[in-house]
């Protein structure tokens, strides 16, 4: 059913900001505009070379996987092979060596993510070997925010102790549902005795913070059955909690055609399962980041939402922000000086490049001074839920689109910013795309005023 906030909202509205949006909203599409080479990659990294004092944010893609779940919208290879996985840390290590001429050795990090993929499948040796290629081309120190992506079922005692001896300091969990039913159309099996205990696990060996992931609009999820997913992990207690819209796009992902369109959540009722989210999160003392993010009172999110330190950056919300953001590894997004750039999506494209020596990256995107302003305002919006007037000079057309939602509730017009009202944020991340703020109105007759 869906609930009462949004009963005035047309159905075909809801259907329509149910399309898939870009799961990273802080990079623009791979576009031809502005196209950035390998070369010029390297130039900007070589650019920041005399700013030595700028720390900057790493992100290392790990790609492997035991199994595949079925859900999986990330670029990951199925493999038993320990070799593969000790020649991937090869080719990492060149592509570091890459980046490092570039920027300057020894680099100091303000952030370290390690995503995949799993990267808790990889042994406690080739763990221990990843970090000292990090730590032999960067800067790691007490004030670096490192952060690594588990399966929990994968994550041992021992492993968990190994990874803060390590250095990581907060760990993340993919749960994605805990109903027996929908773990069975998404193949990835565990119980909340199995969480509860690694959290637990993670807790006494000193992880200083836990985020468990969930997805909603899974196969066969229902509000009676995600509620009680809910419950669970509220009761587990996680510092953070992400809720991530699940993506069926089995023409780009072949395996999701093992899933049943016909056991998928409507649109309408996608939207109610997350409104349950955020009432149940928002009702047990987490503060609602953004649109997917969930902290709890005291967090350093909570409280860099509240202070308006909060940042958007390609590895999701941070209090402290990422002003470049160096990616290793296949796949991997990254941000440098105004530059997006994304490594080929698989192994052997990115492995072939290492080899011949250059940026292993198959599009890049040069911001101009347009896309600089648009990419500051998106970002503003997705973090303090207001887009000023003064942020959106040279973007006045979107701006007067955008405003054009008051309509339907979802933007409230002021006379110097827009802001998004308790019904739009659950549209917050389909307004930030270019889709959403384009969609073309017959005129200007909601009063959004012109920017001057």
């Amino acid at each position: 059913m869906i609930p009462e906030l949004f009963r005035d909202i047309p159905r075909e509205l809801i259907d329509r900001f149910e399309q898939t949006v870009p799961a990273a909203i802080a990079f623009p599409p791979a576009v031809n505009g502005h196209r950035l080479t390998a070369s010029q990659y390297g130039e900007s990294l070589r650019g920041l070379r005399d700013l030595d004092q700028e720390p900057v944010g790493l992100y290392v893609h790990i790609p492997f996987c035991p199994v595949r779940c079925l859900y999986c919208a990330c670029h990951t290879t199925v493999t038993h092979d320990a070799e593969k996985i000790d020649q991937y840390l090869d080719d990492l290590a060149r592509e570091m060596d890459l980046v490092a001429d570039g920027l300057g050795r020894g680099r100091a990090l303000s952030h370290l993510h390690l995503g995949g993929g799993t990267p808790n499948y990889l042994s406690d040796s080739q763990l221990i070997r990843l970090i000292d290629l990090v730590e032999s081309h960067f800067r790691l120190d007490a004030a670096t925010v490192t952060s690594i992506e588990c399966n929990p079922k994968r994550a041992s005692a021992g492993q968990l102790e190994l990874l803060r001896a390590l250095g990581f300091k907060h760990l993340s969990l993919g749960i994605q549902e805990l109903d027996p039913a929908v773990q069975r159309a998404i193949g990835r099996i565990h119980s909340s005795d199995l969480i509860r205990d690694v959290c637990a696990t993670a807790r006494a060996a000193g992880f200083e913070g836990i985020t468990l992931d969930l997805v909603y609009g899974l196969p066969n999820q229902s509000e009676a059955g995600f509620r009680h997913t809910l419950e669970q992990v509220v009761a587990i207690a996680p510092d953070r909690v992400r809720c991530y819209s699940y993506s069926h796009r089995p023409a780009a992902r072949p395996h999701q055609y093992a899933i049943d369109p016909g056991s998928l959540p409507t649109p309408a009722e996608k939207l109610a399962l997350l409104y349950q989210a955020v009432r149940t999160f928002t009702d047990s003392g987490y503060r609602w980041i953004g649109v997917d993010c969930f902290a709890r009172d005291g967090d350093t999110l909570a409280e860099a939402q509240l202070t308006r330190r909060l940042c958007h950056t390609g590895i999701g919300y941070t209090s402290t922000p990422i002003k470049h953001l160096v990616a290793c590894g296949v796949s991997s997004l990254g941000e440098v000086d105004g530059a997006f750039v994304q490594n080929e999506t698989g192994i052997g494209a990115w492995r072939q490049a290492l080899a011949e020596g250059r940026f292993p990256i198959s599009w890049g995107h040069k911001m101009s001074e347009s896309d600089r302003r648009r990419h500051d305002a998106l970002r503003h919006l997705m973090c303090h839920l207001e887009l000023p007037a003064s942020l959106a000079r040279g973007l006045e057309e979107d701006y007067e689109r955008l405003g054009r939602y008051a309509e339907l509730g979802l933007m409230e017009v002021g006379p110097d910013r827009l802001r998004v009202t308790p019904r739009g944020r659950y549209f917050l991340r389909s307004l930030c795309t270019q889709h959403a703020v384009s969609v073309a109105w017959s005129s200007n007759q909601w009063g959004v005023p012109r920017i001057a």
